[in-house]
């Protein structure tokens, strides 16, 4: 677990991409199998632990604290693990203090780096950051490899006693990685892909090639390394109906146009639903083995098993899951009424039939596809979906341009420009270049978004809370309302963001919410927010919805905060009217 711990603390603290590479890559040198197979599989979240909530460790530390302290400590923290991990009683035979040369744990000051100016880890030998050095009769710390499989075996009646146990042994540092574990949110900077990128670094191999066996595997990974260490063959990706890693586009702006030719782009509509894979495979027995995926390879056929049965192919299809009315494509919102369902009934398939609407063609028969050029991949595509002939699926149209101008007027009024009825389903543009094969990733130029200009509209902010991980000490978390209620004297929110800002405007953010608060809620913070006192932000959005949870009525999709308005009043701040009127003007559009 030391190891482990030391990793996540140097991993946390460190905010460069190749800092990052050196340091996971360091690790998964060193470390032993089985453990840094667990701790790949804790950084890309395939880790899961079905009794071990985030309310045991509340109730422990309850025992072991003054819970107002630990209100008081946690409000200031503003994240649970680390709150834990400093307060947690120390015991006469617990953990010594962290290494210098560990740069003092959670705690402690700049951590080591060599000579190349790059973090590094310290040596099994040396220990660092969960460390400690045994003295006669002092327990042993677990390994990482004990603490995952004990998790994942223990019943609910027995996890919180040996967590307890655990967290007397570890010193900050490790109680810190242990808490992370369990509670499943390490929050440390390092994406899924960044970690596999590592672990391809040590035997000078592609990531992908990792992404295409991915699916196949399992923690803690031992063939995997095996692999890449040069010391067994490649693992063989024998899932009958695999999920392939993504394509991914690159936000377009202005300035991108200029050095791009409109000839060498195709352009289609990027709609608002969610993105999926759907791969099918005929068995021997001639049934059609079926798998629909989310966008992250998370099996969610179960939620759709009207559109599962429309795949009868042998296949793999990129595309947009949508929920089709009489030939028309409805909106996210009415898509939400059948995502995260624990149970579908005959009376949701009827109101709510799945649709997909699909836009590539990664694999047909055991043909693979992605190295084509995407203008072959599409004359393939509309070939298998005029066979398939199936109302439950259909391809994504293309929109004809010649230039950038005519494109950005498609993209203004999608309804004039082909998508009719469907125009209020279209969230934007999507240009691919027409060579481009399928490239796993976000690689730069190939696929572009276009999205259509957000909704914008004055907020006044109302309440605050603290970020977490890096954001931990600000307050980044913001509640905004607009004018409403019976007499349109009062503010009533709308939404919720905790992005869109600079570094700089944040601190700036911080600093107000600090001197103007004026009532404490738990970790909440309410601000100041009179018609002439306050702070406006310009937020923008990509839609609305009724929402129980808004004494508004209303709250926003995709809200993020635009820009500061320090030169409005609040008084100035938009009213419920305005978000009423747009509202009402969309549903009257779904009516139609």
């Amino acid at each position: 677990m030391n190891r482990f711990a030391a990793l996540l603390d140097r991993l946390a603290y460190e905010p460069g991409r190749n800092a990052k590479l050196r340091l996971l890559a360091d690790y998964f040198r060193s470390a032993p199998d089985p453990d840094r197979g667990y701790a790949l599989a804790a950084m890309t979240g395939a880790l899961s632990f079905r009794h071990a909530k985030p309310g045991i460790i509340r109730a422990l530390v309850a025992e072991r604290t003054d819970p107002v302290l630990f209100e008081m400590s946690y409000d200031y923290v503003g994240d649970l693990s680390e709150t834990v991990a400093l307060m947690w009683p120390s015991h006469g035979h617990g953990a010594s203090a962290p290494s210098p040369a560990c740069g003092g744990g959670r705690g402690g000051g700049s951590h080591g780096h060599g000579a190349s100016g790059a973090p590094s880890l310290p040596s099994p030998a040396s220990g660092g950051g969960a460390v400690r050095h045994e003295q006669a009769g002092e327990a042993k710390e677990p390994s990482l490899t004990t603490v995952v499989t004990t998790l994942a075996s223990l019943g609910k009646t027995e996890l919180p006693q040996q967590i307890a146990r655990w967290l007397d042994e570890l010193d900050e540092t490790g109680r810190w990685a242990l808490l992370k574990l369990v509670t499943g949110g390490l929050r440390i900077g390092v994406s899924a892909r960044l970690a596999k990128t590592a672990v391809a670094a040590l035997g000078d191999k592609d990531v992908d090639e990792i992404e295409l066996v991915w699916p196949a595997l399992a923690a803690p990974y031992l063939e995997l390394f095996a692999w890449i260490e040069g010391r067994a063959e490649k693992p063989s990706a024998s899932h009958p109906v695999p999920f392939r890693p993504v394509m991914l586009s690159h936000a377009i702006e202005d300035a991108d146009f200029a050095a791009l030719d409109p000839a060498a782009f195709s352009a289609e509509w990027k709609w608002d639903g969610i993105r999926v894979q759907a791969v099918a495979a005929p068995s021997p027995d001639g049934r059609f083995v079926t798998r629909l995926y989310s966008r992250t390879g998370d099996d969610i056929s179960a939620g759709f098993p009207d559109l599962a049965a429309a795949l009868r192919f042998d296949a793999a299809l990129d595309g947009e899951l949508l929920i089709m009315r009489e030939g028309r494509v409805q909106s996210f919102n009415v898509l939400q009424q059948r995502l995260n369902r624990k149970t579908v009934t005959p009376k949701l398939l009827a109101e709510f039939p799945a649709h997909l609407r699909v836009y590539d063609l990664l694999v047909e028969a055991e043909e693979d596809l992605r190295e084509q050029p995407f203008a072959a991949r599409r004359t393939r595509l509309e070939a298998l979906l005029a066979r398939l002939a199936d109302p439950r699926l259909d391809v994504s149209p293309i929109i004809p341009f010649a230039t950038w101008d005519e494109l950005r007027q498609a993209r203004a009024d999608p309804a004039a420009a082909g998508a009719g009825p469907d125009a209020d389903a279209v969230e934007g543009v999507m240009l691919k270049r027409r060579d481009a094969p399928y490239v796993p990733g976000r690689p730069r130029g190939l696929w572009w978004k276009w999205k259509r200009d957000p909704f914008v509209v004055d907020a006044v902010l109302m309440y605050a809370q603290r970020g977490h991980g890096k954001r931990s000490s600000f307050y980044s978390d913001y509640t905004f309302g607009v004018w409403g209620g019976d007499n349109g004297g009062e503010l009533v929110p709308v939404g919720k963001a905790y992005f869109g800002f600079t570094d700089a405007e944040l601190a700036e953010i911080d600093r107000f919410i600090r001197r103007n608060t004026v009532n404490r809620f738990g970790p909440v913070r309410e601000v100041v927010h009179e018609p002439d006192n306050g702070l406006v932000f310009e937020v923008a959005f990509e839609g609305l919805a009724r929402s129980t949870r808004h004494k508004s009525g209303l709250a926003m999709r995709f809200p993020r905060i635009s820009r500061l308005r320090w030169d409005k009043r609040p008084a100035d701040a938009d009213r419920i009217d305005t978000l009423e009127r747009l509202l009402t003007a969309s549903a009257a559009r779904d009516d139609a």
